[in-house]
């Protein structure tokens, strides 16, 4: 017993080789004769067979064999192929019989029925090659990045509520992506697990995609169909836990192979899942080859990892009577660091350029530095501070946010600390947190005008966008997994008004470079006035490579129209709103500036001169230079002599 427990047994590197091309079930022909060869990592079973639809379930004659050094079983059966199915009956070092999934099995079963299903992944004829060519060429640092959120299961159904093809979706889908603007999409987890309710974020299949909408090649048809029109595919990941289903992971060959074994670091109590032991090298291959496999096999463009939080520290999630520590007497996970260093690392440098998005609520420093530099190698982190903060901000009435005006400009402070996607995502619509419209305050209008301006506020601040599916068209009930999104609403004119500012609003941002061209620098972003919390307005400029290219955006939280209100700006020319949240085609109460918008030579804002403009209540607005009007700027020594006059006018008042 204590010689299986302690027993260390490393997979050689058979990694230099593609593990999931060499472990699993696969095609072959062996002295002329095609078949299937399964090759199994499992170090501590004391016997293992191979059974399925072509034995009757009864292994006796398909005993595989052993190579105990490695801890690998093998084994070739004769006339199988493509569409046969199969699981390895495991006896355990203490003789109980087990039946299991296959780890490295690229397709299983439709749920709730458990079996491995052999496919072969090399038939699909891609017509992606621009764009995986201009991906790796390059980076999306200084691009606009806009994601939208998708359930596969819950976006659309047929007319009997139940799940679309893959290739069903792609159609609808792709034509519902290019009419709103997004950049990419953004799948929750399509590997193969037992419960819908959980997402998909319990997996037992991590190289399976799951059979609920398809096969293979009808996903590759999937992320083929949107490269094709220059739409980026990102895949939710979840290297930190896995259910505990007896057909999976848990106790593969009855012991805690996969998992930690002790059962402070291995019992995921939030979840009622089981940690991975990210402490082991071959659990460390197998998540590296499956993150590896993703991009390979499936041309997908990023991943966001889930819960990396759970994954930096020891103690998260954990009851409070627990404390663990690591060598140095801290909190932080360090084999889990190290894991995430190298899995960072290993991916950028077979497929340049993709993304590789951290979602962690924490505020472990460097998340997004290049391992190499010390960080943990992400390129970009979800900035769950700034959704936090916004959310607890928009959710109060008007007349109580100048009280907690910090909520609205914290983010400054730490934006650029890291590289920050800002989402709304699916977990914020869900648990009785009710939907974004939902979480607005105020009366009907009210709620779409606040949501509006939030959205608004989105997008000009610092960092890329993430946004649920139903949100861009003002979802009213929380999102439901076993139900598509309520389209019917569209038939309501406020509904169909935000759908279309949401569009206008997309299409503004990858228009305009000075909202994402320097997302992740100082240089970026300029205060106007954060101060102003008596009226709940903030302003301030993005801008460009280019100094010139900048725009004024400003935001009131309230439902008051201000008259002339003024703004500093940084040069003398003529100005022009070029987008209003509250214009009536948005569903808002039209309180435009729809003239040009002339310079004051006074100094306001600490800006050398001023504009002066109407405020629209709960809005937010764009203004931009207009330098085809641009004015003669007086000497210094007239502005300063204007100026004077002016004061002695205001003395006077």
């Amino acid at each position: 017993m204590n010689t299986i427990k302690n027993k260390k047994i490393e997979l050689r590197k058979i990694q230099k080789i593609k593990l999931y091309n060499i472990l699993g079930s696969h095609e072959t022909t062996i002295n002329g004769v095609k078949g299937v060869r399964f090759f199994l990592w499992a170090p501590n079973a004391r016997e293992v067979k191979v059974v399925g639809t072509f034995n009757n379930w009864i292994g006796s004659k398909h005993i595989m064999k052993s190579n105990k050094k490695l801890g690998l079983w093998i084994l070739f059966i004769p006339n199988l192929c493509s569409g046969d199915i199969y699981k390895y009956e495991i006896t355990t070092y203490d003789g109980k019989n087990q039946l299991k999934s296959d780890p490295f099995a690229f397709y299983s079963e439709l749920r709730p029925n458990t079996a491995s299903m052999i496919v072969n992944l090399d038939n699909f004829e891609w017509n992606d090659n621009e764009w995986l060519l201009k991906r790796s060429s390059e980076a999306l640092y200084d691009k606009p990045l806009n994601i939208y959120e998708v359930h596969l299961g819950s976006w659309k159904m047929n007319d009997n509520e139940e799940f679309l093809n893959y290739r069903e979706i792609a159609d609808k889908l792709l034509e519902y992506i290019l009419y709103m603007g997004y950049t990419h999409i953004e799948l929750l987890p399509v590997t193969e697990h037992p419960l819908d309710a959980s997402w998909g974020y319990q997996s037992t299949g991590y190289y399976s995609l799951t059979s609920r909408f398809g096969t293979p090649e009808d996903f590759m048809y999937f992320v083929d169909k949107f490269h094709q029109n220059n739409i980026g595919v990102i895949l939710d990941w979840v290297p930190g836990h896995f259910c505990k289903d007896a057909h999976g992971l848990y106790n593969f060959d009855g012991t805690k192979l996969y998992e930690y074994e002790n059962p402070l670091l291995g019992e995921n109590y939030d979840w009622g899942t089981a940690n991975f032991d990210l402490s082991r090298p071959e659990v460390r291959r197998f998540l590296t080859a499956n993150a590896l496999f993703w991009f390979d096999t499936y041309h997908i463009d990023g991943m966001r990892v889930d819960a990396v939080a759970n994954m930096l520290y020891l103690n998260y999630g954990k009851k409070e009577n627990m404390s663990l520590k690591n060598k140095f007497g801290g909190s932080e996970n360090l084999d889990a660091i190290d894991f995430l260093k190298h899995l960072n690392s290993y991916i950028f440098k077979h497929f340049p350029n993709v993304l590789m998005i951290a979602e962690d609520s924490s505020s472990y420093p460097s998340v997004t530095a290049p391992a190499y530099l010390g960080g943990v190698g992400f390129n970009y982190k979800w900035n769950m501070g700034w959704m936090n903060d916004m959310l607890k901000y928009m959710q109060m009435d008007p007349i109580y946010r100048k009280y907690h005006h910090n909520l609205i400009t914290f983010s400054l402070m730490y934006a650029f600390s890291e590289n920050f996607v800002l989402p709304l995502s699916h977990d914020e619509v869900v648990h009785g947190k009710k939907s974004l419209l939902d979480k607005m305050p105020g009366d009907y209008w009210q709620k779409f005008a606040n949501l509006r301006m939030f959205y608004g506020y989105m997008i000009a601040h610092p960092g890329k966008k993430l946004l649920f599916m139903g949100s861009e068209f003002g979802q009213f009930i929380e999102w439901r997994f076993a139900h598509e999104l309520d389209w019917m609403l569209l038939d309501y004119p406020m509904h169909k008004s935000m759908q279309d500012y949401v569009g206008k609003l997309n299409l503004l941002y990858k228009c305009e470079k000075a909202l994402w061209e320097k997302d992740h620098s100082y240089e970026g972003f300029q205060w106007i006035d954060h101060q102003n919390y008596e009226q709940s307005i903030i302003s301030f400029m993005r801008i460009s490579n280019n100094p010139k290219d900048f725009i004024i955006v400003v935001c009131n939280f309230t439902p008051i129209v201000y008259e002339d209100y003024k703004i500093g700006v940084p040069s003398f020319i003529h100005y022009k709103e070029i987008f209003n949240s509250d214009s009536d085609c948005f569903g808002g109460s039209n309180q435009i500036n729809n003239e040009i918008i002339k310079p004051e030579l006074e100094k306001w804002h600490n800006q050398p001169y001023n504009i002066k403009i109407k405020i629209p209540p709960l809005a937010t607005i764009f203004i931009k230079p207009e330098y085809e009007f641009r004015l003669e700027k007086p000497a210094f020594e007239e502005v300063e002599v204007l100026n004077g006059i002016q004061r002695a006018i205001s003395e006077r008042k």
